[in-house]
């Protein structure tokens, strides 16, 4: 072999051997990255997976159901049986609590909402009363009454301080839903005739003050009975869509009894078979195309008869607790697999502080729950 050959194959072994140790170097490199992201991931998922157990504190105990509870800066309002509504405030651990009275039959109040001066109430019977107090005097007013025999209303929120909805069981053709947009000085009653029609045997639960969900200009109603269905307007209420789900349904006691969206695209909704408070397939679900299209999650796994489900804020949807026959339930993994926490049964509505901390309400008690 003469040199410049010798010299010619060694200057080629040599490139070979530089593109070899770059190749070697990349693959490294993204080994080490792999396992960064890996670990990462794996850290996040512990981070998530925090809710082990919770501490229990009560704030309020008595001869009372409360199914509509509302977080207002330190103070938790509430609406409850035979005509009591009232708060807790968190940093003294006062109470406040009076009753009303319409037409001598003491309301049962399921719906509570409020706006930055103001707390609504609707009560869950006939007459229908709206009572509107102020956060500052305490005095009460009514904004919007309905008298008849099927009068039945079930939740009601606010999109801002201008802008209510509550919905209610059909008494014709469709929801009895009404809208204000002045505050709650004054509610007006949505035709049929711009409604998406109910089947016969439709209707909703007023289970936890949870079947109504808010999200910028969007709002999403949950029904149950004989068709288990999502409600869906993307103005505040003037047109209006309906989508199919998976859940449950068929009988008086089945359907979506709560929903929540963690923003306006992931949702969740839940319910079951409330006189078989154990079953527990076809009652949860979820969507990620903000509620067109619905996929039923833990199957024969997990809480059966949920009477309110809420994602944990800043868990980017994998992390959602529920509250029903169940007792109080914690997923991790956007409803894939469950947690049990908490074994009471007799909680019946919950709403977050903060991502460690929430309010639960239901037969004889306010508590709150700080998950460790």
């Amino acid at each position: 072999m003469s040199k410049t050959n010798y010299y010619a194959i060694m200057k080629l072994l040599i490139a070979i051997s530089h593109n070899l140790k770059a190749q070697l170097t990349s693959l490294l490199l993204l080994t080490m990255v792999v396992t960064a992201l890996s670990c990462c991931k794996s850290s996040t998922s512990i981070d998530r997976n925090k809710f082990k157990i919770v501490e229990i504190d009560t704030l309020l105990i008595g001869k009372i159901s409360i199914r509509a509870i509302l977080v207002d800066g330190n103070k938790i309002w509430y609406g409850a049986d035979k005509g009591r509504f009232g708060n807790v405030d968190l940093a003294n651990n006062r109470k406040y609590e009076t009753i009303s009275e319409t037409d001598s039959i003491k309301a049962e109040y399921r719906s509570i909402a409020q706006t930055s001066d103001n707390i609504f109430l609707l009560n869950a019977g006939s007459p229908a009363q709206l009572y509107k107090v102020s956060k500052n005097s305490g005095s009460v007013k009514v904004a919007y009454s309905e008298s008849h025999e099927k009068t039945f209303y079930d939740s009601m929120a606010f999109w801002n301080d201008k802008e209510g909805i509550a919905v209610g069981d059909p008494i014709d053709t469709c929801f009895s839903i009404i809208i204000t947009r002045n505050g709650g000085e004054s509610w007006q009653k949505i035709n049929c005739q711009e409604i998406p029609a109910i089947f016969d045997g439709e209707a909703a639960f007023a289970a936890s003050n949870s079947n109504i969900v808010l999200k910028g200009n969007q709002v999403w109603i949950v029904s149950g009975g004989k068709r288990s269905r999502v409600f869906y307007s993307a103005d505040k209420g003037k047109n209006w869509k309906v989508f199919e789900t998976p859940i449950i349904s068929g009988e008086a006691m089945t359907g979506i009894f709560t929903a929540d969206f963690y923003d306006d695209k992931i949702g969740i909704i839940a319910g079951g078979n409330y006189e078989k408070p154990l079953q527990n397939f076809g009652n949860k679900a979820i969507t990620y195309d903000g509620g067109k299209s619905w996929k039923l999650i833990s199957e024969n796994s997990g809480f059966g008869y949920s009477s309110c489900i809420q994602f944990v804020p800043g868990s980017n949807g994998n992390g959602i607790v529920s509250v029903g026959a169940s007792g109080l339930s914690f997923s991790a993994d956007a409803g894939l697999t469950w947690n049990q926490l908490l074994t009471d049964a007799s909680l019946y509505t919950i709403r977050f502080i903060d991502a460690n901390t929430a309010i639960a309400a239901g037969k004889n008690k306010i508590i709150r729950i700080r998950f460790k």
